[in-house]
Order: C-alpha cells, then sequence, then structure tokens
C-alpha cells in the first residue's frame, strides 16, 4: 500500500523578503511581515509522502541499527525522488533537485560549500539511505565535492562517526561529529531578548564558509514549551547552543529566534532585512520512524512518512497539526506550535487549503 501526502499545495507570489531585526530597527521593518526565503519553491508548500515498502519489516520500538537492517534504499531514494518533485511541480527529478538547490553567487557547483544538520541525540538518528540520498543527489545531479559535504550535530554529535557509521556515502563525505561544537557568539533576533543579545553558534555558519545548509530532521516527541515535539526548527539546537534554550523564561523565544538568524536563512541586507541568497534550501523530516514522546529512547511508531518544504516554521507547524496531531492522534500544544506561524509573519488562515491535508495516490 502506497499513500503519498501533499501538505499546503498552495503557490505563492512573494518577493525573497525577510522581516528580521539585525541591522535594522522595529520601526523600519515590522516583525509582523511575512518570512520568505526560496526564490523557485512556494515557502508555504510542503510534502510529504507516506510508503510502507520503504521499509521490508514493521520493528516500530527498535533501535537505529535494527532500522538500518529493515529499509528498503532504492524505495527510499525514489520517493525522495517523488516529494522533490512535487515540491517544485515537475515530473523530472534533475530539473526539481536544480530549482531546490541554488549555486553561490561567483562559485561554482564544484566549489561550493554544504553542511548538512542531523539530529543525533539519544537512540533515534537520521537513516543511512535518507542521507545517502541526499549527497548523491549534491555530487551526482549538481557537480558539489563529496568532500565538500559536511555532517554534523554540534551537540550531540561527538560519537556521530561511531555510533550512526552512515552507509553507502560519496566516497570523501564528511561525517564532522561536532565539528567544534557551538562556539562564536553572534547576534540574535528577537524575539529572544528584545534581540538585545548574542548566543553562540558553530564558527562555520557564523564566518560565511557554509554556502548550502540542509536541515535533515527526525519526528519525535519534547517539551510542551517547544510545541511538544521536535523537528526542523528544534534540530538547530545542535547549530547554536541549547543552553540558552534550557534556563531562564525566555526558552520558547530562544526556539524562533535562532531560526530567524541568517547563520539559517541567509546572508541578510543589514538595511532592509533582505535575504540576498537562501542559505537553508532545504527541510527533510525522516519519519520513517517515529515517537509520541522524546527526544531519547526508541521510536514508538513506524509510519513510514518522508517529509520536505523549504521554511522550516511552515514544515513543523503543518507536521505537527496534520501528520502528529491529525493522523497519529499526538496533539501538539498550540500555543506554542502557533507561534511557529505568527512569528514568522503567518496565520493558519494563510496557508494552502486553510492548511488541511491533501492526500493523494
Amino acid at each position: 500500500m502506497r499513500e503519498s501526502v501533499v501538505m499546503g499545495t498552495g503557490m505563492i507570489a512573494l518577493p525573497t523578503l525577510l522581516a528580521c531585526e539585525t541591522g535594522a530597527t522595529q520601526q523600519e521593518i515590522q516583525p509582523a511581515s511575512k518570512i520568505v526565503t526560496h526564490p523557485n519553491v512556494d515557502n508555504l508548500r510542503v510534502v510529504g509522502l507516506a510508503d510502507s515498502s520503504m521499509t521490508v519489516d514493521q520493528i516500530p520500538a527498535s533501535p537505529w541499527a535494527d532500522q538500518e537492517k529493515v529499509v528498503a534504499k532504492d524505495r527510499v531514494w525514489e520517493n525522495i525522488d517523488k516529494l522533490a518533485c512535487g515540491l517544485v511541480e515537475t515530473g523530472d527529478p534533475g530539473e526539481a533537485w536544480r530549482a531546490i538547490f541554488l549555486k553561490p553567487p561567483k562559485k561554482s557547483w564544484s566549489d561550493t560549500i554544504v553542511a548538512i544538520k542531523t539530529n543525533h541525540i539519544a537512540q533515534q538518528h537520521t537513516r543511512s539511505a535518507v542521507m545517502s540520498k541526499i549527497c548523491y543527489t549534491l555530487t551526482d545531479i549538481l557537480g558539489i565535492k563529496a568532500s565538500n559535504i559536511h555532517i554534523y550535530d554540534a551537540c550531540h554529535g561527538a560519537s556521530l562517526s561511531r555510533d550512526t557509521p552512515f552507509e553507502g556515502l560519496p566516497e570523501g563525505c564528511r561525517i564532522e561529529n561536532t565539528w567544534g561544537g557551538s562556539t562564536i557568539p553572534t547576534p540574535i533576533p528577537t524575539p529572544w531578548k528584545n534581540g538585545t543579545e548574542k548566543a553562540k553558534c558553530v564558527k562555520h555558519l557564523v564566518n560565511g564558509s557554509v554556502d548550502i545548509l540542509i536541515n535533515i530532521s527526525l519526528c519525535k516527541g519534547h517539551s510542551s514549551q517547544f510545541g511538544g515535539f521536535t523537528m526542523t526548527m528544534k534540530n538547530h539546537f545542535g547549530t547554536f547552543t541549547p543552553r540558552e534554550a534550557h534556563s531562564g523564561e525566555s526558552k520558547a523565544d530562544y526556539l524562533y529566534a535562532i531560526n530567524r538568524t541568517p547563520e539559517i536563512l541567509g546572508e541578510m541586507d543589514k538595511k532592509t532585512g533582505r535575504v540576498l541568497f537562501p542559505r537553508q534550501q532545504l527541510c527533510l523530516v525522516d519519519a520513517l520512524w517515529a515517537s509520541k514522546q522524546g527526544p531519547t529512547g526508541n521510536p514508538s511508531a513506524q509510519p513510514n512518512l518522508l517529509a520536505m518544504g523549504v521554511l522550516s516554521p511552515i514544515v513543523d507547524y503543518q507536521l505537527a497539526t496534520k501528520f502528529r496531531g491529525g493522523k497519529m492522534g499526538w496533539k501538539p500544544e498550540m500555543i506554542g506550535t502557533t507561534r511557529m506561524l505568527t512569528e514568522f509573519g503567518y496565520q493558519e488562515e494563510d496557508l494552502p487549503n486553510g492548511g488541511e491535508l491533501t492526500e493523494i495516490s
């Protein structure tokens, strides 16, 4: 049985404009303005595909090593291509990927540097078939050197290469473990502490050496203060230090704010807040396995779902409400979840079809 899901299928026509207080006053740019980052892809479009044949056995509450043995790599690769086509609305996977991934100005593809943020906390990790497909897409379709692809988790990745030895990556791909950790202070915009303080981030994102950032997250439960789940937005607690989110009174504010930084969204015009070139160009959720609780422990379900979009808060909102809540019965905490829309300038009524999940065969 195969069931494809498309979440938020409408198109918008908006300029690549970011409302961010970095380098501008509150009077110059209103925080409620819609954040739009990718010029080629509808920022409100999220596509998902559920296909039970992506695994050959049902082992819901299982460790990563056992999951690896039952993943059907070819089916996963085929479905990730289908998701890319669905995101861009084309039947040609190569055309889709070349629309999603944008070459940085004045650089060749062979010189382009890519960072892939994976989630390595506890027992639940990205499956090799998912990671390898994205890496081979970068090398074989775009021409990026494998040695220019860096896979990291700056917080929990100390044992990444040992405990999650991704199989089938292009030769030369770098599993960087913590990649030096989150060590360089950088300004954090509102809503965290009124945009007046700094937090530590991975130096390769602060100094601009990374051209393209890819966010590959899992689908797990978490504290209600973060909406009751962890997916693409919270994945960057392994890019920025998570310390600030676990102390004080601004825990949730920190989550929204770090995802509005140039380190994540891309270089901005300091006067207007406009994104000059999008850095985080793809957000992919690996929900082949998922969990109601979390972030530790083995998964509790095997939904065989993959999903992707380009704007992280939209991806998280759609999956939290329509997949985790609507399909799995794991209701999110709606105050924090709704803020994933409002802090980026959106309301649920802005989403195509009222944000309803459209299923196609």
